[in-house]
């Protein structure tokens, strides 16, 4: 019975370690904010600024993971190139290196769990304050407290199951000095990554093994462990980017093809470069007395000289995972682009992939609009209905559209969300519904000249067909303004004085057509069903324009809540 209470200790110590990580992670990114988005942005510019920008962002947050994926989803939504993503991956790997340093210093040594429940103390009434950047300190504190709470845990359910002695046993069948036993632990440490999902886990617990003195477990093979780690760790960037576009799959990539090369060189001279870090550890930094701090050096070195190796080498790794992953050509159109299942990296960022495909939303009611304004003056049916079928399937991607964004909002709103990233999704949502609202207009307008093809024989007047062209353009003009609010930045001044002019223009030749159609109709100038069409393609077109400004309102943050 003892026996099963520690195991479920040793898993629950894991489990808030990882926790601890999480919210660590998020709380921290909560409180940067846009300025973390607009660092990744303007630090990239070249490579050496990317790794610079790989190490410290990672550092900061503490989880290579979690920045990777952030630059996959970056990729993905096309706030970031290949060859950008390249470098921050690059230095990723680095930063996450921090970790093992702060444990070897500090986490098996000093009993910092007994610190962490005073910091509970401190960071509780941050939660509950008002002002999301100190709800998000509390919970970087809360993150920070239940991640070395969760590493005391471990080490203390660890000695109960005697770890230990259970990792002698396994290993005293194991020749410890064969090449082919070092490779299975890189396998293994890559396997357990891969599982656990955070490299700084596994890490954590090599650096507990390696202090143990298990006989058979000494430096070559912890630093094996570690290694594999390097490539378990891609697994999370790899499953984030299954369902992207190309190019954040080929981001994805890259990163594995980085660390996997680095292994397989490291491999090739694994034991000078063990000699060399034990050397540099032992007799020239002093730090005989620790010897987890070999094992962090090895894991900083690794990933330094991987990088060093590979940095002047960007545009090639570049090219490969181009050829890889090559550009499908038969990607429709219609499908989302920049948001899947896949890619609720944090709830925050998540909401750059949404915003995104809203701007992607609106360029495609604006399309839809486009083959409506193509369909008079057609002589051959057959041209007329190929014309109409396109609106129609413009229609049907609109529904799509509103309700796949939608959900993922709805999912993105289930994490914990700072008070303007909730008002943000109040604001999405509301924005999909009127996107949504215009491909339905889209469609009846559409659906009304196809009736009105079918069931009136008369053709409209040139003076009808000048008003509806002239309704066209404003509409048209209207979301062409429309679309380009929504491709700006969130947080940028948006100025839509000019919508509110085109609605009032729009407004007013409605009316003026309306009066004119009923004298038209008085004065018996055309039949009674061909003006009830007419009027009712000038009534839809007015219509499709006040959701247009209501679109605009919202990304303007000119509407209540």
């Amino acid at each position: 019975m003892d026996t099963i209470i520690n195991i479920f200790s040793l898993v629950g110590s894991l489990a808030l370690f990882l926790y601890g990580m999480k919210i660590m992670s998020e709380g921290l990114e909560k409180f940067a904010g846009d300025r973390l988005r607009s660092i990744l942005g303007a630090m990239t510019k070249n490579r050496i600024m990317g790794v610079l920008t790989g190490i410290g962002i990672t550092a900061m947050i503490q989880s290579s993971s979690a920045t990777t994926v952030m630059v996959v989803s970056f990729v993905n939504a096309g706030l970031m190139t290949l060859r950008q993503s390249i470098g921050v991956i690059m230095g990723a790997n680095i930063g996450t290196t921090v970790t093992a340093w702060i444990i070897s210093a500090v986490g098996f040594k000093v009993n910092i769990a007994a610190f962490a429940i005073p910091l509970l103390a401190i960071g509780l009434p941050m939660m509950f304050s008002k002002k999301s950047k100190r709800k998000s300190i509390g919970e970087f504190v809360f993150g920070f407290s239940f991640l070395f709470m969760g590493l005391s845990f471990l080490q203390e359910a660890a000695t109960a199951l005697n770890i230990g002695d259970l990792v002698a046993g396994m290993l005293a069948h194991v020749p410890c000095d064969s090449f082919l036993t070092i490779i299975v632990f890189v396998i293994v440490g890559a396997l357990v990554t891969m599982l656990v999902q955070a490299s700084a886990a596994t890490m954590a617990i090599t650096l507990m093994l390696f202090g143990m003195n298990i006989p058979g477990f000494g430096f070559e093979q912890a630093a094996a462990l570690a290694m594999g780690q390097n490539i378990g760790t891609t697994i999370t960037a790899f499953i984030a980017s299954l369902t992207a576009n190309t190019q954040a799959r080929r981001a994805a990539m890259a990163h594995m093809f980085f660390n996997v090369f680095g292994v397989v060189a490291v491999l090739i001279v694994f034991y000078p470069v063990c000699d060399v870090i034990s050397w540099l550890v032992t007799d020239v930094m002093g730090g005989e007395n620790n010897p987890l701090f070999k094992l962090s050096a090895f894991h900083t070195a690794f990933n330094i000289v991987n990088t060093i190796l590979l940095i002047g080498f960007v545009p090639q790794i570049e090219k490969f995972v181009c050829r890889v992953l090559p550009e499908k050509d038969n990607e429709e159109p219609e499908k989302l682009q920049f948001i899947t299942a896949g890619l609720l990296s944090t709830a925050e960022l998540s909401l750059l992939q949404a915003r995104k495909e809203i701007a992607l939303f609106g360029e495609r009611c604006l399309k839809q609009f486009q083959y409506v304004q193509n369909m008079h003056n057609i002589e051959k049916d057959e041209e007329f209905e190929k014309i109409f079928d396109k609106v129609q399937k413009y229609e049907g991607v609109t529904d799509n559209m509103e309700y796949e964004i939608a959900h993922y909002l709805q999912a993105v709103s289930e994490g914990r969300l700072s008070d303007d990233a909730k008002r943000q999704v109040q604001r999405m949502l509301r924005e999909v519904d009127d996107l949504e609202s215009i491909g339905d207009c889209s469609y009846n307008i559409a659906r009304t000249l196809s009736r009105k093809r079918t069931n009136c024989k008369a053709h409209f007047t040139e003076e009808q067909l000048a008003n509806i062209k002239q309704m066209e353009v404003l509409v048209a003009d209207a979301l062409t303004m429309m679309v380009d609010v929504l491709n700006k930045p969130e947080g940028e001044g948006h100025n839509i004085s000019k919508i509110y002019k085109q609605e009032e223009e729009i407004n007013k030749l409605r009316t003026f057509l309306r009066n004119e159609n009923l004298q038209q109709l008085s004065q018996g100038a055309y039949d009674y069903q061909l003006g009830a069409f007419y009027i009712d393609t000038i009534n839809g077109m007015e219509k499709l324009a006040d959701y247009v400004l209501n679109v605009a309102e919202s990304k303007a943050r000119k509407t209540r809540f």
